[in-house]
């Protein structure tokens, strides 16, 4: 399989920025457990936090295997990066782009797209780790409504982020 050209230059783009703004300090983020908000953002400047998302909602609707391209390059530099845009990305803009309603969508993915707001998870709660399938918290209709109860233990990314993507059954 050959890369198309916006492939390649999307590859390109990824692995010099983090040779260029990553790399340099990943150690560091790494032993004081920073969270790399400054590049974070820049990599909203450069289209890289709303690739899967369309044109519409603020991404460059371009697809998920230039996605992988650009994880794979943020990896090589600093696995924590790759791991906070590939849940801003997949597990935050993801579903809401899939499941949101219009409303939504123009309110949280053009943003997230900028890297104006950061996607979190919650899906960790006792007895299911972070197994999806294995989550027993419920989504209950109340009258009036009252917020949910949650069990998740562990928020990925909670401090710094503006949208919080809860997962839960039916």
């Amino acid at each position: 399989m050959e890369l198309t050209e916006d492939q390649k230059m999307i590859q390109r783009m990824a692995r010099e920025f983090v040779q260029k703004e990553v790399a340099p300090i990943a150690a560091e983020i790494d032993q004081t457990c920073q969270f790399p908000m400054e590049n974070i953002r820049k990599l909203g400047e450069l289209g890289f936090l709303g690739i899967p998302v369309p044109e519409k909602y603020g991404g460059t609707g371009l697809d998920y295997f230039s996605y992988a391209l650009v994880i794979e390059e943020l990896a090589k530099g600093c696995a924590s990066t790759a791991v906070t845009v590939a849940t801003h990305t997949s597990n935050s803009a993801g579903p809401i782009y899939l499941f949101g309603t219009e409303e939504q969508k123009e309110k949280y993915l053009v943003p997230m797209s900028k890297g104006e707001k950061i996607g979190a998870v919650a899906l960790t709660e006792p007895g299911a780790g972070s197994d999806l399938k294995g989550i027993s918290t419920r989504a209950v209709r109340q009258s009036p409504p009252l917020p949910p109860q949650w069990k998740q233990e562990l928020l990925y990314q909670w401090g710094c982020c503006r949208c919080h993507c809860h997962y839960r059954r039916d």
